[in-house]
């Protein structure tokens, strides 16, 4: 069907008109509100409070969230909302990574508020267009698309009947319906999903961006927390950007030279130590594969091993002969870092597009790891096809291959049989059956509807279901929150435990990856050094999302010098460039102490949002065991040399003579007992309680004693 014919079929329920105005200082200074329930259209201001104390991009969505919904809101209740924010600095066009987005709602997956950052081009078009950032509550009768014409100054709510839901479809259609002519393709951006988003919990959001050299439409996903499952039950079918033409100067800055100065200075990095150092332009983060696999934490087999002898198949060397390597490939003007891999033609093997060429964004190195080795396939073919499947589907790579290395352990440990799954084998290493469960989220039918619900509900289901050990379903259940884990094998990095345990919306790298510092360099020997960087990490990677940033450029390519510098992990010299960047956006004159206790205030009103619906508390911080250590003996006895060396050096334990069992029992004992005295050390550095909540002081020192936020706190004091 005609693009034509499909636009003649929406119905318009509402418009809004409005002067779109300038960006100053890297602000539009007003928020968009959208209620779909009252097809109501209206715009907000912002004040100068919320740019001091949330500063933008999360902060900005965690506080608009907060104020639209109370304690009891669910997720799929129409009061929930998803805010999408782009922060002061998204959108220059003189730094890499400068064009993220961050999205905010109450998840299904973890029932409190969760945060997820993207690519593509919306965040930026969205505050060119007039605005900080777009709030939608409430649910449509029937599927819905909003259009925010930021060109003519237009806000529509349209009905949508006929557009296809899945994205890779749909970016197409709607960029070509939206734009004026092809030239202006560039201008147009689209949020979609799929249909696994409405049959799943694990539904993703994708973010599209016209690419000019390939003359496609490409698309960058919010995966995390399930906002997609959030999109499809308010009958959104996609959200729509079209703005001005962009330009080095859109946010009026402060004062550019300061943006250009540090943005020529990276260039130069980027353009002569990459090659040498992570090879992003050739392979974008498919690097990783092999050093995780050397290192021995490339999850296996549900996160048992650290490596593989097949993982060869699936380094970057095996995707870098697939990708389309002729020229830039970022997802926002002037990234030169260029990681935004794709794959030209690749012919699809099964489900409802099999025999079609199709255009593949990725795969990056989480899905690599997570649809591949965690479920022990090790097939480049296979994590190809799947990964265009999860994105056009609306599904989260993460979350899904994580659920399917569950599953896959429970079938072989006959918790589950081939009753129960349908006929589908789900041995470790069946890409064929994992492919089905897939079709059959986005159909949903059969056990891919099952599988959608999480690996924390599917831990619930088999133990009254299916008379499953509650104890072991625990042990090996890779979530924390109800989030399933990012794809690293944190065994032998305790801090790596707590940065995965101790965050606020689950465990997500995006917070603390502190493998290597931990594991491999040895820089953060003691409890006292695995909490300053538990405290700092987190906190200086909050700040990428307060202010729209993509943090690789940050640590994937550090100075020539770095080495010499007195932290060099924290990469002083990029440091100093974000400052400068914030500086000469805003006006403002901050200093990088400063930049941190940005950052703490949102990373603590999150704490205390999570508190006020429920969670949050240290009970909430636990991790399962195959975190900490081996579970079953087939993990110890793969590594004996290891183990027994530590129950020796570490644990005080004698393992001669010993069976395995006795000996996996000391060391969970002392490895479970390090756990919560990484908890107590980290708790005590945050300014928390023992019991993870943040006190009155820290909070009064932080300037975030608003009244309704002690009202939450002292619930729990």
């Amino acid at each position: 069907m005609s693009v034509e014919k499909l636009k003649e079929a929406h119905r318009l329920l509402a418009q809004f008109k409005y002067t779109p105005g300038t960006v100053e200082k890297g602000y539009a200074n007003r928020t968009l509100y959208v209620n779909l329930s009252e097809n109501k259209v209206a715009e907000k201001f912002v004040i100068q409070e919320m740019k001091e104390k949330f500063i933008g991009g999360r902060g900005f969505g965690l506080k608009l969230l907060w104020d639209g919904i109370t304690e009891n809101t669910k997720w799929d209740d129409p009061e929930n909302e998803i805010i999408i924010a782009p922060g002061p600095i998204a959108g220059i066009t003189q730094y890499p990574g400068a064009g993220k987005s961050y999205v905010v709602s109450l998840s299904p997956l973890t029932h409190t508020v969760i945060d997820s950052n993207v690519g593509g081009y919306f965040g930026p078009l969205l505050k060119f267009s007039g605005f900080d950032a777009l709030e939608i509550q409430g649910k449509a009768e029937n599927d819905v698309i909003v259009f925010i014409d930021g060109v003519n100054g237009t806000v529509t709510i349209e009905e949508a009947p006929l557009e296809d839901v899945n994205s890779h479809i749909l970016v197409e259609q709607l960029t070509e319906m939206y734009a004026a002519n092809e030239e202006d393709k560039v201008n147009v951006s689209v949020v979609s999903t799929g249909a696994a988003a409405e049959h799943t919990l694990i539904g993703m959001l994708n973010f599209s961006f016209y690419d000019k050299r390939r003359k496609a439409v490409r698309i960058k996903q919010a995966g995390r927390g399930g906002i997609g499952t959030v999109f499809r039950n308010k009958k959104i079918k996609a959200l729509v950007v079209r703005g001005p033409r962009i330009k080095g100067d859109l946010n009026h800055p402060a004062d550019k030279t300061l943006l250009d100065k540090a943005g020529i200075k990276l260039h130069k990095e980027i353009a002569t130590l990459d090659n040498s150092q992570n090879k992003m332009r050739i392979g974008g983060t498919t690097y990783l594969t092999k050093i995780m696999n050397d290192y021995d934490i490339l999850p296996v087999n549900n996160f048992k091993f650290g490596s593989h002898p097949a993982a060869k198949n699936i380094t970057s060397d095996a995707f870098i002969k697939y990708f389309n390597l002729t020229g830039h490939d970022g997802c926002w003007y002037g990234c030169t870092l260029s990681c935004a891999k794709a794959i030209n033609a690749f012919e699809l093997k099964t489900g409802p597009y099999k025999g079609q060429k199709v255009l593949v964004d990725g795969p990056e190195y989480e899905t690599v790891a997570g649809v591949g080795s965690v479920c022990g396939i090790f097939d480049p073919e296979y994590i190809i096809e799947n990964n265009f499947y999860c994105d056009t589907y609306g599904i989260d790579t993460i979350s899904f291959g994580t659920i399917m290395a569950f599953l896959m352990e429970c079938y072989e440990n006959g918790i589950i049989n081939k009753e129960i799954t349908g006929g589908l084998e789900l041995n470790f290493g069946n890409a064929e059956a994992a492919m089905e469960v897939l079709h059959q989220m986005a159909r949903g039918e059969g056990f891919g509807k099952i599988a959608g619900l999480g690996v924390r509900r599917l831990k619930k289901l088999f133990v009254e279901e299916y008379g499953a050990d509650p104890a072991f379903l625990q042990d090996i259940g890779m979530e924390v929150k109800g989030l399933e884990y990012s794809i690293y094998l944190p065994k032998e990095s305790l801090a790596q435990q707590g940065g995965y345990g101790l965050t606020n919306k689950g465990p997500q790298h995006d917070e603390a990856w502190l493998i290597f510092m931990d594991m491999v360099n040895n820089q953060i020997p003691t409890f006292e050094d695995k909490a300053e960087a538990l405290h700092y990490f987190p906190m200086f990677r909050t700040w990428f999302s307060l202010n729209g940033l993509c943090k690789l450029p940050w640590n994937d390519i550090v100075p020539a010098d770095n080495r010499t510098t007195a932290e060099p992990a924290k990469i002083p010299e990029h440091v100093q460039n974000y400052v400068d960047l914030f500086n000469g956006v805003t006006g403002m004159n901050i200093t990088k102490e400063d930049l941190i206790t940005q950052s703490e205030r949102v990373y603590n009103f999150q704490r205390v949002f999570n508190l006020r619906m429920g969670f949050g508390t240290r009970k909430h911080d636990q991790i399962p065991y195959r975190s900490m250590g081996p579970v079953t003996v087939e993990e110890y006895e793969a590594r004996p040399e290891r183990y027994d060396r530590q129950l020796k050096e570490k644990v005080g334990f004698d393992p001669e003579g010993k069976t395995t069992e006795e000996k996996m029992a000391a060391l969970r004992k002392y490895r479970e007992d390090q756990y919560q005295k990484l908890c107590d050390a980290v708790y005590k550095r945050r300014g928390w309680t023992e019991n993870a909540v943040p006190t009155l002081s820290t909070l009064q020192r932080l300037g975030m004693d608003f009244p309704e936020v002690l009202e939450v706190v002292k619930r729990y004091l």
